[in-house]
């Protein structure tokens, strides 16, 4: 399966968020695309395919493809702690994730791209490598040479969000993943008990 690269607005409205950002689209139209999508009379969903959903959208949000999000999925298994919430913590300790939460680039699609490539580097080694896991403490920051890029200045120009867990500086073109997000501190609406009971069947 390739990656996504299709209208963002349609995604949004399957899921009725706007989970790649703002969306026109779906304000004017919060219903599913398709022939019947303002149909009220629709039937009840089934429970797996509620819980489909859900892990779908969880790919679509962080830009993960299937093999890579199961992979991070048993890898939760394997670990401390709640399953869903440790898999939604590894999507958030993704380079790319923590690009976009800098504020380095308006959406995570822009992200990949930095780092894919090669603007970005993490503790002073250049990483290109979008799915590259960050642990606590360690310090990213835009490569000397890309740091006049127009793309990296118009997003964080119109960056308002701040999250506890990373940490930037425009004056040095740096920051630090803090910590590990708690469940508390993403933000997402993603319910992650659903995709643990997909894969758990």
């Amino acid at each position: 399966m390739a990656r996504y690269r299709g209208p963002k607005a349609k995604i949004a409205r399957r899921f009725r968020e706007p989970i790649f950002g703002p969306s026109k689209a779906l304000e004017k139209k919060n219903y599913p695309p398709g022939m019947h999508g303002n149909n009220r009379r629709r039937g009840k969903e089934s429970e797996y395919a509620v819980q489909l959903k859900e892990k779908q959208k969880a790919k679509y949000t962080y830009g993960v493809l299937e093999k890579q999000f199961r992979l991070m999925f048993e890898k939760a298994v394997r670990s401390t702690g709640i399953t869903g919430e440790v898999l939604l913590q590894l999507c958030e300790s993704r380079l790319d994730n923590v690009v976009y939460r800098m504020g380095l680039a308006r959406s995570r699609r822009g992200a990949r791209q930095l780092v894919s490539h090669r603007h970005i580097t993490v503790n002073g080694k250049l990483v290109n490598i979008p799915s590259y896991q960050l642990k606590a403490g360690d310090e990213v920051a835009v490569r000397e040479k890309s740091k006049s890029l127009q793309s990296i200045d118009d997003a964080l120009s119109s960056n308002e969000h701040v999250y506890d867990f990373v940490t930037f500086n425009k004056a040095t073109m740096s920051g630090s993943f803090v910590s590990v997000p708690e469940r508390i501190q993403i933000p997402e609406n993603i319910k992650e008990q659903l995709i643990v009971e997909l894969y758990s069947k």
